[in-house]
């Protein structure tokens, strides 16, 4: 009988440990995907605001109608397609939106622009939200990471079919400063994607 009772009690450590296990899991997989939830509403945010930047910088020389657009294709990048190619989309986006800024200093009127001005400060708030969100987001996926690859999780994470995440990174080419010229710009060539490693889209 003292033996049944202690086999009882160990199935009952056993069963408890998978259950906090199980449930630990789910819970860090939530948060890297409520995460991820939060980079999209401020991707949604961007493609709203691009339109109107596009309309208001418009007229101000022929050659830079070629990073406008530019801009409106990657717009739809950032909202549609795979999780890769929204990445890749954003990570160029941001870059070309830097470098309608910069070229903005060159055209008063454009600058005193207070609709310029406003849509600059919307679009920069944003940015700073998605670098924000990013930040949440690798932490989260940091600590999902950590649980399934550490001693039991490990073990626990085979059986139930939970995967690594991958971290959302910064392109090598947004860290550089941002050049300025486009007077060779080809409209009629896309931008080239970046190799960079991109996050997938954290598993359901």
């Amino acid at each position: 009988m003292d033996i049944l009772w202690i086999i009882g009690g160990i199935v009952v450590v056993i069963v408890a440990i998978i259950v906090l296990t199980y449930n630990g899991f789910i819970s860090k997989r939530n948060r890297v995907q409520d995460a991820w939830a939060q980079i999209d509403v401020q991707l949604k945010r961007r493609y709203d605001l691009i339109p109107n930047l596009v309309a208001t910088v418009k007229g101000y020389k022929k050659y830079e109608k070629s990073v406008l657009t530019q801009v409106t294709r990657l717009r739809s990048s950032i909202i549609t397609g795979s999780t890769d190619d929204r990445l890749k989309a954003n990570d160029q986006l941001t870059k070309a939106l830097k470098s309608i800024f910069a070229v903005a200093e060159s055209y008063p009127d454009l600058k005193a622009s207070a609709n310029f001005k406003e849509l600059q400060d919307q679009l920069e708030t944003t940015e700073d939200k998605i670098s924000f969100v990013r930040t949440s987001y690798n932490d989260y996926v940091l600590d999902y990471n950590n649980a399934i690859q550490q001693f039991p999780g490990n073990f626990f994470a085979g059986i139930f079919g939970f995967g690594r995440q991958e971290f959302f990174q910064t392109p090598e080419g947004e860290k550089a400063p941002v050049k300025v010229d486009f007077e060779d710009e080809d409209e009629s060539q896309p931008a080239k994607p970046s190799k960079q490693a991109r996050p997938k889209r954290p598993r359901k």
